[in-house]
Parts: structure tokens; C-alpha cells; sequence
């Protein structure tokens, strides 16, 4: 039984690992797409910094992107920026693939 129990903690290791990977690569998801969106919106330096760390809270308040998504669009319609919920979606799974090279590549 010692190796099963030892396979099996390994696997809840990884697992918990895993997680915790992705759970970074989210929060670094929500910083990009929220420097993306303050660039588009005009923003730069401190202010773009602060709206990055403002879209990070938002993306923490239910599990998924719909509450990203929903800051997003409001920020940017609030802002004139003229973009369909493809191309914001777009950028989210971009800036979602980036931030996982990020994490893995331990950036």
C-alpha cells in the first residue's frame, strides 16, 4: 500500500500545484488585458498601473472571465473605445496564453 499512498500524495501534489499555476496565470491574464484596455483608453503610467490592479479585483469576484469581460466592456464603452465582445475575448485568450508562458516560464 506505501506506493499507492505515495503515488497518491504525489498526484494531490501536482494537483494542488496545477492549481495554484493557474490561478497565477489568471491574475497575470487580468493584468495584461487590464494594461491593454488602459492603453486603449488612454491611460499610462501610474493610471494604467491602477486600472491593471482594478481589472485583477474585478476578474476576483466570481469564478471565470464573465465578470473580466463584463469590467472590460463597461471601462471601454465608457471610454468610447469602439470593440466588438470578439475582439475583447480575443485579447482575453491571448493575454491568457501569454500569461501562462509567463508563469511556466517562471517570469
Amino acid at each position: 500500500m506505501s506506493q499507492f499512498d505515495d503515488r497518491q500524495r504525489a498526484q494531490e501534489t501536482k494537483f494542488s500545484l496545477d492549481q495554484e499555476l493557474e490561478f497565477k496565470a489568471q491574475a497575470r491574464r487580468a493584468k495584461l488585458t487590464g494594461l491593454w484596455a488602459a492603453g486603449l483608453m488612454g491611460l499610462s503610467g501610474e493610471a494604467a498601473a491602477d486600472y491593471a490592479k482594478s481589472v485583477v479585483v474585478a476578474d476576483l469576484e466570481e469564478a471565470g472571465a464573465e465578470d473580466l469581460f463584463r469590467k472590460l466592456r463597461a471601462d471601454l464603452d465608457l471610454h468610447a473605445v469602439d470593440l466588438s465582445d470578439h475582439q475583447i475575448r480575443a485579447k482575453m485568450d491571448e493575454c491568457l496564453a501569454e500569461a501562462r508562458a509567463q508563469v511556466q516560464a517562471g517570469v
